[in-house]
């Protein structure tokens, strides 16, 4: 997928998922989200902060004591916390047209994240959010084999990943098939697209 083609995807998905932030209710907002730890309007508040830049980075990165997921959650948190919920979807929409992210990624880093976080936001709260198949399979192709913090060929060792609705494949072994959108969603560790997933290497999942 090509780096334009990538950002215009993160600008469109951004764009929709500020829409849908401006349809959630109360009792939405704090609904515990796939991300251990995290309601909604935490992995939302994250998703504000993907302009983050490096001298706010290294601050956050100093008062979490130099642990990066403690770095990411403490600030999605404290994000969450002084952000009133109507503030979520302007921030978002601001955004598009910029490519600027965060300090020493890539530009698919930004796709992974509001792709996937998408997902972590829409499956508890029982709403349908597609995901390009194109865009989920270039996600797909950076968090393979070992992109931090997901380890995904270490995790799911000795299992085949094969798309159902792509080209994608990865790995060795029993395999494990399904839409790319699940296959992205197993990568990153989340297991809530387990259903949509058949194949003997189920079996094998950690």
């Amino acid at each position: 997928m090509e780096r334009d083609a990538v950002w215009k995807t993160i600008d469109d998905e951004r764009l929709s998922m500020a829409d849908l932030l401006d349809d959630l209710s109360p009792a939405e907002w704090d609904t515990p989200s796939l991300c251990t730890g995290w309601r909604v309007r935490d992995v939302a508040a994250h998703l504000t902060l993907a302009h983050t830049g490096i001298l706010a980075g290294t601050v956050a990165f100093v008062r979490a004591g130099g642990g990066f997921d403690r770095m990411i959650r403490d600030s999605a948190v404290r994000q969450a916390a002084r952000l009133p919920t109507a503030d979520y979807a302007p921030l978002l929409r601001a955004m598009v047209g910029s490519r600027r992210k965060a300090p020493f990624i890539s530009h698919l880093e930004p796709l992974i994240d509001i792709l996937v976080h998408g997902q972590d936001i829409t499956i508890p709260l029982h709403r349908e959010r597609a995901m390009p198949p194109e865009a989920a399979a270039a996600a797909a192709d950076r968090v393979w084999p070992d992109l931090y913090p997901f380890r995904a060929a270490r995790r799911l060792r000795g299992v085949q990943l094969r798309a159902t609705d792509h080209e994608w494949s990865a790995g060795e072994g029993s395999v494990v098939e399904g839409p790319i959108s699940a296959l992205l969603l197993l990568l990153t560790g989340r297991r809530a697209a387990l259903a949509q997933l058949r194949g003997p290497g189920l079996a094998l999942l950690p």
